[in-house]
Parts: structure tokens; sequence; C-alpha cells
């Protein structure tokens, strides 16, 4: 059935009150969204910002009285926040999809350097010669569109890899394991705090038709002592500077390192953890995410 949708333009403090208003005026569904393109990294722990420009949409049955509902909203806000303009007003009809098809059918396979593609199960495959991940996106992070995703696959791709030993630390999806897997490797370690992303890259492995023994699963205090010849991290700038010492002493010598989740301006800081134990890359970059690369002295 189609549905009718609420928009109103408020302010981040207004959330909470907007978002009850909604409920109580017998929405079914409230969501948030920014209006204005402003970026949201690395917000403090149990914290959930908003934008400034934010726009809050409430979902209702198509048959909804709309009049009631605006005046409705118009007198409470009248009543809360009675020195400031009433928020502007837009609603829709959404109309009826099978949004799971839709959103399935949009989804394509993606090309990352000259081997490698990652595809969705329910695609044929553009080359069926290359190396050809099969991944759904799920519950867990790394489907290969965010450009940090990207910067990684590129440079496994470019690598060689056969026979080696890869520690991805801070796994999600297990993409870039899977991927190391596939372009050659021989074992990967994942290592991720969330029970979800381990589960999601069992699950990513067996798609794969990949054997279980060349993916191990740890959380981190967990990962056994061993010497890599590659470790992938592609997590955030904060764990990343906390970690370096950990994610150091897991590389061999003459062994690579591949950092990535990083803003433009967070690579003097990533950099200088770094350097201290690696001969580092020129630093790469996908609109403002970068990728910092370097060799175990």
């Amino acid at each position: 059935m189609p549905w009718l949708q609420i928009k109103l333009e408020i302010k981040p403090d207004q959330a909470e009150q907007y978002e009850d208003l909604l409920l109580a005026a017998g929405c079914a569904a409230v969501t948030y969204q920014d209006n204005a393109d402003q970026p949201i990294f690395e917000p403090d722990l149990g914290t959930t910002p908003l934008w400034q420009n934010t726009v809050i949409t409430g979902l209702f049955a198509a048959e909804h009285d709309l009049k009631a509902t605006s005046e409705y909203l118009h007198q409470a806000h009248s009543q809360l926040y009675p020195d400031e303009k009433i928020p502007t007003f837009k609603a829709e009809i959404l109309e009826d999809k099978d949004w799971e098809r839709e959103w399935m059918d949009n989804y394509e396979p993606m090309q990352f350097g000259q081997r490698l593609w990652v595809c969705p199960s329910w695609k044929e495959a553009p080359e069926p010669n290359a190396v050809n991940m099969m991944l759904d996106p799920g519950l867990a992070f790394g489907t290969g569109t965010h450009p940090t995703t990207a910067l990684c696959l590129e440079w496994l791709d470019s690598q060689p890899l056969e026979g080696s030993n890869v520690v991805d630390y801070g796994c999600g999806s297990g993409i870039l394991g899977i991927a190391a897997l596939l372009l050659g490797a021989e074992k990967v370690t994942g290592v991720d705090i969330d029970p979800q992303a381990l589960q999601a890259s069992r699950d990513n492995l067996q798609r794969n038709k990949l054997e279980e023994a060349r993916l191990e699963l740890y959380y981190p205090p967990e990962v056994p002592a061993q010497k890599a010849d590659l470790v992938v991290a592609n997590i955030l700038a904060g764990p990343l500077a906390d970690l370096a010492p950990t994610l150091a002493d897991l590389v061999r010598s003459g062994g690579k390192i591949v950092l990535s989740g990083l803003l433009e301006h967070q690579a003097k800081e990533i950099t200088e953890c770094y350097s201290e134990w690696f001969d580092l890359d020129p630093v790469a970059q996908r609109e403002e995410w970068i990728r910092i690369s370097g060799t175990r002295r």
C-alpha cells in the first residue's frame, strides 16, 4: 500500500521532542537525514549527534488525516518553542514498491584494480574469468562502496599475495581478508570486536566456497602471537593510533601494512605513529579519504 510521508526541517535539539510528537500522532516509523551535506566523523562513544540542518520524517498510512496532524504539530510547536518559527513542513505520498527488490536491482558488481570484482550473489559476474568475490551487503561494514574499502581492495589487487599470511584487523564483513584469499593468500586471520562481523565473515567465506581452515576469526584479546606477511586495518584514526604497537608487532620484517578509514587531515598523525616501525609509501587518496601503506623495517 502507499504511504504518507511528513517531513520537517528541525534543529538537532528539537529531534527528541519531534520524534515523540510524530509517534504520538500515529506514525509507523521515524527517520533522520542530513539536509546540508554535513558529515559527522568519529562521534564520542555513547553519543548520537545530528546535523545542524536535520530533516525528520514520519511515515504514516496513506489514509492518515494530514490536516489534523498538521494542526497538532503546529499547536505543539507553539507550546514547546513559543519564540521559534514553525519548521518547514512537507507532505508527500510514497508509492508502494517491493523495496527489497528495488534495492537489489540497483546494487551492481564493482571492479577494483585489474583483476578483482565484488559481485552480489543475485547478479552474474561481468567477467567470469576474473577474480570474483561474491558478497552481499549485510549487518557488518564492508561492501566495497566506501572509498576506504575501495582503496584497500585496489591495493590488494596490485600485490603478489600468493602463499602469504594476512591479518585483517577490524574485518567487518570479511571483504578484505576474503579478497586476499581469492587473490592468492594462503591464510587470513580476521579480528573484530563485533560478533556479527565475525559471523558475516564466516558466511561470506562460505559464499565464496573457500575452505574454512583458511580463515581464522578472533576477538582482539584472543589473537595468537604471530608474524604476518601483511596486516590490513580499515578502521578509524583513533583506534589505529592506539593500536600502532600492536599492529606493528604482528608484521614480520619486510612485511607490509595497509591502513585506512582515515581522513586527509589525519595523515600526519597516523604517519608519525607508524614511521617508528615502517618505511611508508606516498599516501593514496580518494575523495577526502586516504590509505597509508608501508614496509616493516
